[in-house]
Order: structure tokens, then sequence, then C-alpha cells
């Protein structure tokens, strides 16, 4: 398929569902709406051009299979998450975390806090809300640029994101490129490694040419009274470490954790079993009256399961992109491909392009992959951290994704974020330089 015959009717879908995707991220309608609309347009366009409905049905449940794993763990992090908070485990590192604070280096602390809770608990949006929300909080009273702040916690935030064995999109890279997803963890350290170290020295240096004069955070002053915030409530956390340092699969981990949770929230929180059933079906929450009540909810495998009916759509739609080769024209560009640099460097141009229609991390990744794949002759975990290093990095950069809207909209901040996000700007640009080494490697 020629770029001219990739035509006009596929560019109208693309505006469109672009259109609807955007509207939609703006005004806080249920993203699993649009993304419907969008490939029921998409497979109308395939049916006007003779694709047969059966195979169109085939194409969208062979890709929406790839979901499955990445479902599972889904509905256990909801599970988790409410338990975790339930046990006092999010609010004892919002709590000690905050403590270690300092005025003088403010911003650094910003970002390294943010990024164990994320990497603790797999998710850039639970951190943003929970030690993300507290450190904004601080921010806020002391005087100091809201960008910059908001440009560490989001960077911290996403660090996790990317590379925790209880990270969303790291099992979702693994399941669609059939790579093992403790080795493609120890690949993204290798890879992260300069980029992190600078951007530690960024923030030192920000951190020092902007000092924060802190005063007493009502969020910190609150935890002690509504829990018990004894070392006993970190079980769960170490639980989730040590058992990924041991490489056990990570659903029989976080079941493990989950149980610990429970455990925890019910002697030492004194929580009925009951009430944790609850929150573990419906999702946490604290009386309306509590201070904290906007802050310690969430969770929850119901809650959850909209993520994941986005999931299942977004790969489903993947499953279309592939079985039909709407995106072949592209081919002719990704042919001259010769060197690994330009292969990455084709491959975070694919990831920004796929962000800017796409509007949300999963498709990013999942286009990105369908349309690059056959440009790394089986390297799948080449793949993989390619995949890591752009696609997933790129999302919050996009002020429309929803990876960057929702983390904004917590903080209350605008774009202004980005140009302080170091470490999601570095990864993408230290890329070319060092995957012949570690294509080695593997």
């Amino acid at each position: 398929m020629s770029f001219r015959n990739a035509s006009v009717d596929l560019i109208v879908v693309f505006i469109l569902s672009f259109g609807l995707l955007i509207t939609c991220a703006i005004y806080g309608i249920f993203m699993a709406l649009p993304l419907l609309a969008a490939l029921v347009l998409f497979a109308s366009c395939l049916y006007a051009r003779g694709f047969a409905l059966s195979a169109l049905v085939n194409m969208s449940i062979t890709g929406a299979k790839k979901s499955f794993p990445v479902i599972q763990v889904l509905l256990l992090i909801g599970i988790l998450t409410a338990t975790w908070i339930a046990a006092g485990t999010v609010p004892a590192l919002v709590y000690y975390g905050t403590s270690l604070l300092s005025g003088q280096f403010f911003i650094l602390w910003a970002f390294l806090l943010t990024s164990l809770v994320s990497i603790l608990t797999g998710t850039a949006f639970g951190a943003v809300g929970t030690i993300g929300v507290a450190l904004i909080f601080m921010a806020k009273g002391g005087q100091i640029n809201i960008d910059a702040v908001a440009g560490a916690i989001i960077a911290g935030a996403f660090l996790g994101d990317r590379c925790s064995p209880m990270s969303s999109s790291a099992h979702l890279v693994a399941s669609i490129t059939q790579t093992n997803l403790y080795t493609n963890l120890r690949n993204m350290i290798v890879s992260s490694l300069w980029p992190l170290t600078i951007s530690v020295v960024f923030y030192t240096v920000l951190a020092t040419l902007h000092p924060v004069s802190l005063t007493a955070s009502p969020i910190t002053a609150e935890l002690p009274k509504a829990f018990d915030l004894s070392w006993v409530t970190l079980l769960p956390a170490i639980a989730i470490l040590l058992l990924a340092v041991l490489q056990v699969d990570v659903k029989l981990a976080m079941i493990v954790s989950i149980g610990l949770g429970g455990a925890i929230a019910h002697t030492t929180q004194n929580t009925p079993l009951l009430t944790i059933a609850n929150f573990a079906l419906i999702g946490y929450h604290l009386p309306s009256e509590s201070p904290l009540q906007p802050i310690l909810l969430g969770g929850g495998l119901l809650p959850m399961a909209k993520s994941t009916l986005v999931v299942l759509i977004s790969t489903a739609f993947s499953g279309i992109f592939s079985g039909s080769k709407s995106l072949s024209f592209l081919d002719q560009w990704l042919n001259r491909i010769r060197t690994q640099r330009q292969l990455t460097q084709s491959t975070l141009l694919v990831s920004i392009l796929a962000n800017i229609i796409g509007c949300t991390q999963t498709i990013d990744i999942l286009l990105t992959e369908q349309i690059m794949k056959p440009h790394y002759k089986s390297n799948n975990y080449q793949l993989a951290l390619n995949l890591e290093d752009t696609a997933v990095v790129v999302s919050p950069l996009v002020p429309w994704n929803i990876a960057c809207l929702i983390p904004t909209t917590i903080l209350s901040v605008g774009p202004g974020f980005i140009p302080y996000a170091a470490y999601l700007l570095l990864l993408p640009l230290f890329a070319s330089s060092r995957r012949q080494a570690i294509a080695k490697s593997l």
C-alpha cells in the first residue's frame, strides 16, 4: 500500500478518532467510549474497502487476547492498592517519605520519593495521587516554581511506571513482545543509568538554586491520627521488593502482598474483614469529613475494571491495525533503516506519531510495536527495550495524552512541567547511542 493509497478515507477516520479522543479527554469522558467509537469507525472504513466482517472480528479478538495477561495484573493491582491503603502501607510511605524532606533539596527529594513510591506500587497515577499531592501541597506554601516540582514528581512517577515489576505498561510490553519481564527490567536498569544520573544532578542543581521554605503539611499532620504508622505497615511493600528480587512470578508476589496487607489492615488498623473485602471490591475511601478523603482513595476490583476495558479495546484496535496492514505504507520509509541508531530513531518518531493520534499510553505502545516489529528481525528484547525507552516515556510528555492529563489534573498544573521532566526527556535522547552494547548482552 503506497502513501497515496493509504489515503483519504483512512486519514479522515484518523482525524475523527483523534478529535473524539481529545474531546473526551478534555471533558473527562470515560475513554472506552471514544475508543469504541474509533474502533467502529475504523472497522467500517475497512469493511467498505472489502474486508469481511468476520475477518475484522477475528482480527479484533486476536489483538484483544494479547491483553489477557495484562488484565489479570491490572485487576490484582486494583485489589492491592486498596489493601495497601487500608493496611497503612501507602500512608506510611507518604508520612515517612515527606518527613525526610529538607527545603534545601526539596525538588530532588520530590523526584526520588515519587520514584520510590511508583516503583513499589507500579502505578504513576497512584504515586502522583498520594506522595505527589502531599509534595505539591508543601511546595505551594514554599514560594517555588510549581512547574519545576511537578516536573520532578511526574518524571519520578513514570520512572516506576516504566520499570516496576508491578507496572501494567511493563507487563503489556513483555506480553506483546513475548519477552521475560525480569529480563526486560534488568535491561531497563542498564539503559537508564546515564539518564537517571544526569536527572539526579539536574534536580540537585535546580533544588539548590530554588530552595523551599517548608511549612507543616496538613496531610502529614493528619496521617498519624487516621492510621497506625508502625514499621509493620511497610511489610506488604517489603514483600513485593523481596519477591521481585527473587524473581517470583509477579502475580503470586501481589497475592502474597495482598494477603499481608489484609492481615495488617485487620490486626493493626482494626478494620473489620467485611470492610476490607468491600475496599478490595469497590476501592478504599475515608469518610467525607476527613481531610485525607480526597487523597487516600482508590484501587478496588470494580474501578480497575474500567481500565481493563480500555486496554481490551485498545488491543482489539491493535489487532485490526496488524491484520489489515493499514499502516504498511510506512514500510517504504522504514525499509531504509540500516543501523541501530536509525532503528531507535525511527521507533521514537513512530511512538511520537502514535501518541499524537492515540492519546493513551496503551495505544501508543501497541501501535508502535505493530509498526516497528517487522524491522527488528525477531530481536524481541531489543524491541521491548526500545518501546520502554520511547513509547512508554513519551506518553506523559504529550499534553492531550491521558498519561499527561491525569497527573497534571491531580497536581493542578499545566504543560509547563514538561521542560523539568528531565528523566522522561533524556531516556529517548540516550537510547540510540547505547543500543548495540545492550543488544550484544541479550
